[in-house]
């Protein structure tokens, strides 16, 4: 081993180092040292604790004489075991610390290896504060301490402040720790970690946010275990749809062909049934349940004769089977009076089983859709015209809500579809829905380039049978309004009668 000395400092009045730059550095000679020196034990460990303490200063080695006394000797195998044990931790950490600083180095942005560290019963005493081992307890470094306790509260003295329960700071603390009773879906931050003050109001604002927010989660989930969506059916009717096809009423369901406000069509095999004959391609109408569409529409029931009694706000799943109910007994008049519209095949609940309105899985386009000729469409203007004709003196309905949409183009004939919200004459909007789909079927054949197509107030007349020569849309429609007071006035007499007839009562005369 050499060791490294400076030369000596020139004498007075010279030059140093004239025969050097003056900035360089002082030449340094090499002394070479004995073979004992090198050779020294102690030498050796103070060098490598002068190592050890540059690179890992808060380890401290511990002196195995410490253990067992000085210049005492032992025997003791695990005595012996323990201390070289305690001497391998000690490297093992300092290599540690050497590595430590050298990925470091001048970041900003430094790791640690504390996790790994060799820990010992003899380093809790001097360990220091910041030296923590994680697995060991419960304390995290990386969390602020919660805030201190609140003061204390009541009379502390004779003229002392005295602080109560209703103290701004104890209130705002208070309502800080009980943030944690919120909701698991609701996050409140590291806010409980700080010494943060909410006040009441703010407090309360997040509290029913809170409940709102798992209601909410609660009516989501809900929605989509109990409704039927867009190209999707909940587990109740597809239990319905599952029973069809166990029963041999449908053989196969292949899948969706059409969406709609208020209903999903799907495209079916038929199968076989012993009171009645299955078409061989059928569609199921399957009625939302997610009532969203169902409540601006009462109008078209709640005023029905044949669905009033039965008719209630308080059990929408009810109103929805209606609807698919009150669709099937149009179809079944229309198919009585000899109007093109599919067939009913079975009713279960809210779905609709018909016969399939085009051909190998493919549907019938609308007539908004289809493009067909001058002479085609004059042809379907007719088909249209009788159809509603018929539509309202054989089968005493009004379709209301008649339109491109609902009109198909098949074997080249218009085809009437989508009948759920169809009325009565007598309905006391019945004479306005009416309206209303004369408008819609004038204005389509128009834009059409159809010729000779009656408007709106003429197509009324020749589909109703009235004779009304109102001038403007306005005049019309008052009308139309007096007639259905006289209507309603009609039904609400022959109601009397029908009472009085009940009640073993003469009726009276008119």
């Amino acid at each position: 081993m050499e060791q490294v000395v400076p030369l000596p400092g020139p004498a007075a009045g010279e030059q140093p180092w004239s025969n050097k730059c003056p900035w360089g550095s002082p030449p340094s000679t090499v002394i070479p040292c004995s073979l004992s020196d090198v050779m020294s034990e102690e030498l050796a460990k103070e060098l490598q604790q002068q190592e050890d303490n540059a690179a890992f200063p808060h380890v401290f080695g511990i002196d195995p004489a410490a253990l067992i006394g000085e210049g005492t000797e032992t025997s003791s195998d695990l005595l012996l075991a323990q201390m070289l044990q305690m001497e391998f931790d000690r490297e093992y950490d300092a290599q540690l610390r050497r590595e430590e600083n050298k990925l470091n180095g001048d970041s900003k942005v430094s790791i640690s290896f504390e996790n790994y560290r060799m820990v010992h019963p003899y380093e809790d005493s001097e360990s220091s504060d910041d030296e923590v081992d994680w697995q060991d307890t419960r304390h995290d470094p990386y969390r602020p301490d919660k805030p201190s306790t609140n003061p204390k509260r009541g009379f502390v003295g004779k003229g002392r402040e005295i602080t109560t329960k209703h103290d701004e700071a104890t209130c705002g603390r208070r309502n800080t720790a009980r943030m944690e009773n919120f909701a698991p879906e609701f996050q409140v931050g590291d806010g409980i970690g700080m010494d943060l003050k909410l006040s009441n109001r703010v407090f309360n604002v997040l509290k029913q946010h809170s409940y709102s927010e798992q209601r909410r989660s609660a009516r989501i989930h809900e929605k989509k275990e109990y409704s039927t969506s867009d190209q999707a059916v909940d587990s109740k009717t597809r239990l319905l749809l599952y029973k069809m096809v166990n029963a041999g009423v449908l053989e196969s369901i292949n899948g969706c062909i059409s969406t709609g406000k208020e209903s999903v069509v799907f495209h079916a095999n038929g199968g076989s049934m012993d009171d009645k004959m299955v078409p061989t391609e059928c569609a199921i109408k399957v009625f939302k349940t997610t009532l969203n569409e169902f409540k601006n529409r009462d109008k078209y029931i709640k005023d029905d004769y044949r669905f009033k009694d039965r008719f209630s706000k308080l059990n929408p799943r009810k109103i929805i089977r209606m609807w698919a109910e009150k669709e099937m007994h149009n179809l079944v008049r229309m198919q009585e009076a000899g109007i093109c519209c599919p067939e009913v095949v079975i009713l279960k609940k809210h779905i609709l089983v018909m016969s399939f309105i085009g051909q190998d899985h493919v549907p019938a386009p609308k007539l908004k859709d289809v493009k067909l000729s001058t002479k085609d469409m004059t042809r379907a203007y007719y088909q249209a015209l009788h159809m509603m004709q018929q539509l309202y003196t054989e089968c005493k309905l009004v379709h209301a809500d008649l339109s491109a949409y609902n009109m198909l183009w098949h074997m080249e004939k218009v085809w009437l579809i989508d009948v759920s919200q169809s009325v009565e004459p007598t309905h006391p909007h019945g004479l306005e829905f009416l309206f209303r789909d004369c408008k819609n079927v004038s204005r389509f054949f128009q834009k059409s380039g159809v010729a000779d197509v009656m408007n709106e107030r003429e197509l009324f007349n020749a589909v109703s049978g009235f004779n009304i020569t109102a001038d403007n849309e306005m005049d019309f429609i008052v009308e139309i309004e007096a007639l259905e007071k006289i209507n309603e006035d009609h039904i609400q007499q022959q109601g009397k009668r029908v009472k009085m007839i009940y009640d073993h009562e003469s009726p009276p005369e008119d």
